[in-house]
């Protein structure tokens, strides 16, 4: 997409392909090149910290570079097959359409029709499906003291209507307005409202009724969309920075891509490229900051600055607005009542996604991507004992410290501290919530590595982190000695943090390069959604041009043979995106979102193919046939 082109960082950091230039030296690309890999990387310090990692790896050089996984059990999809309009799944699974853009909350809500009027649209399901939780029924009252809300993995979870039964939030990223209007821009400020409340969070229940999953009614099913009242929490929270002249109160989440989800059963929505929703119709010159989170004077075109004051730059009275996004926001899904709260402690930058894990004393630790070309990784490690501090009052994700990633030669790192109790910060911003609010600033100031577009982050069982980097193409062009300067098509980098989560170092290697697959039945490029589960396998979605000819797709690779196997693949112009499971794992829900950028003579998936129909983001279930983990 056009507005993920940009670079904002302009502060002259060693970018992350110097430092890996320097480690590639040492790659050692074993046979079947997607096996073992990676530990060719590695420094002496770096595996001293990485005991246990990579031994089925190098087994696996006695078989030819590739040991047969006992996990990815399917038939993928042929490369052959993964195009055109339609989707294609392996033969053995088999998938539903659910909620399709337009479609009611819950039943008895205003049918689907294009374009939307703003009332229905603000009842509706919205548009750029992105990063969802399927939260069970059973866990609406396994809070705090019980454990079983802890990841909902305990045996009494995994039995019974909790796999049938649930609330789905689901994030609405973004519309364009060919796509939800019909027309190239805003002609009124009704159709700047029907675009906005196509934004935003949707919160449905959802029911499988004989083999048919569909939403149904719910007291607390709702939209919260661009005009939603918010509140906000942490550090920031009351700051002057979030104050307008004209005294309007905060409203709305937008352009929200990834997700997470807490171990106390809340969802997480995080505000990605919020910048582009902002434009001026007057003189106006942006500031600093305003330039390092690339507000321009035109947006992304959506025009909403027109009619709407909230969104115009050049408006004295509504100077501020903009520091009220690029937060994330934590949402109750079992609680229609409960006023959505953006948690400042977890800084402000164009958030992708946040992985919750539990770290050492049971403090909660997030680890987030800031998803722009040469932008940074992030992680936020709590005070204290999640469980001790909500007894006393106080939210795990408003007390604890933001830390920016800095990745050295030798497979080593160290996680920098974004607080003003640091020299070098305390001389370029006044209190904690400047540096919270210009967390990209503060963490230029301190060395952090930039990245290629930090994406999604999951943390597996093992205490392994990985994270999507998308691609980079502003580079000089890459050649067989040297692949990864540039990098066109992104790879996936994987961490280990010392003292469970929580130290201040790390060791790290790259888990996949995708240029290594293109010309084979394993080809992707430019990863994106990811998500790791219980048993070693890791789920991989992407986002940008796929090479030999396919659309964008969901592969499965076995994090410790390296095998790589495609499940899914999408429509013409969509991207796959969005992962989330029921607890038995036996039902997977993923997105398509804007199939076929809109175009009907593309594709009018999830209707059948005349030309004409416009085509609609959905959500996508998935089930093995034989009824089995998904994956396997």
């Amino acid at each position: 997409m056009e507005h993920d082109e940009g670079i904002s960082n302009h502060s002259g950091n060693r970018p992350f392909e110097d430092v890996l230039e320097v480690n590639m030296q040492r790659r050692k690309v074993l046979a079947g090149g997607l096996a073992g890999a990676a530990m060719g990387f590695f420094s002496a310090p770096a595996l001293a910290g990485m005991k246990g990692w990579g031994q089925d790896r190098h087994d696996a050089t006695r078989h030819g570079g590739r040991r047969p996984s006992r996990l990815l059990g399917f038939a993928p999809v042929p490369v052959a097959e993964g195009n055109g309009p339609w989707p294609a799944i392996s033969s053995d699974y088999e998938y539903q359409v659910l909620i399709p853009w337009g479609e009611p909350l819950e039943p008895g809500g205003p049918a689907y029709q294009w374009p939307p009027t703003a009332a229905d649209q603000a009842r509706q399901i919205g548009i750029g499906h992105d990063g969802m939780w399927f939260f069970p029924m059973e866990d609406k009252g396994c809070r705090d003291d019980d454990d079983r809300a802890h990841w909902g993995r305990h045996k009494d979870i995994w039995r019974g209507g909790e796999n049938r039964h649930g609330m789905l939030a689901i994030n609405h990223e973004f519309g364009e307005n060919m796509h939800v209007l019909g027309k190239a821009a805003p002609e009124s400020l009704e159709d700047v409202r029907v675009s906005q409340h196509a934004h935003g969070v949707a919160v449905v229940e959802i029911q499988k009724k004989g083999r048919t999953w569909r939403a149904v009614e719910s007291d607390n099913a709702r939209r919260i969309h661009v005009n939603t009242p918010v509140a906000f929490s942490g550090p920031v929270a009351g700051h002057a920075l979030l104050d307008t002249p004209n005294g309007n109160i905060p409203l709305g989440t937008v352009n929200n891509c990834s997700n997470g989800h807490t171990p106390w059963g809340t969802y997480l929505t995080c505000e990605e490229n919020f910048n582009g929703y902002f434009g001026a119709s007057g003189a106006w010159s942006a500031t600093e900051a305003q330039k390092r989170y690339g507000f321009s004077a035109g947006g992304f075109g959506y025009g909403w600055h027109l009619f709407d004051r909230r969104f115009d730059l050049s408006d004295e009275d509504y100077r501020n607005e903009e520091n009220r996004f690029g937060w994330v926001v934590e949402i109750d899904p079992f609680d229609a009542t409960q006023t959505p709260v953006k948690r400042t402690a977890l800084g402000r930058f164009k958030h992708e996604g946040v992985a919750i894990t539990e770290g050492r004393g049971k403090r909660v630790v997030a680890y987030m991507g800031d998803d722009e070309r040469f932008d940074y990784i992030y992680k936020f490690v709590s005070e204290d004992n999640w469980k001790k501090m909500r007894r006393a009052g106080k939210s795990p994700l408003d007390h604890g410290m933001l830390y920016v990633a800095k990745f050295n030669d030798d497979g080593t790192g160290e996680w920098l501290a974004l607080t003003i109790d640091n020299p070098a910060l305390a001389a370029r911003f006044a209190d904690q919530a400047e540096v919270l609010t210009f967390a990209r600033m503060a963490a230029d100031v301190l060395g952090a590595t930039p990245m290629d577009r930090p994406e999604w982050t999951t943390v597996a069982p093992n205490g392994d982190v990985y994270c999507t980097l998308t691609n980079n193409s502003r580079r000089t062009v890459a050649d067989a000695a040297n692949p990864m300067a540039p990098n066109p098509d992104g790879h996936i980098i994987r961490w280990r943090d010392a003292d469970h989560h929580v130290g201040t170092t790390f060791t790290w290697d790259i888990f996949l390069i995708a240029a290594d697959t293109h010309g084979t039945e394993d080809s992707f490029a430019s990863p994106d959604g990811l998500w790791g589960d219980p048993d070693g396998r890791l789920f991989i979605q992407t986002d940008g041009g796929q090479k030999d000819g396919l659309n964008n797709q969901m592969l499965v690779a076995d994090t410790m043979t390296g095998e790589l196997r495609r499940l899914f693949t999408g429509v013409s112009g969509d991207e796959i995106t969005g992962i989330t499971v029921t607890p038995d794992r036996r039902t997977m829900f993923i997105n398509t979102q804007h199939p076929g950028e809109g175009d009907p003579t593309v594709t009018n998936f999830p209707a059948e193919l005349d030309g004409v129909t416009v085509p609609r983001d959905c959500t996508i279930v998935i089930t093995r046939k034989n009824g089995g983990i998904i994956g396997s």
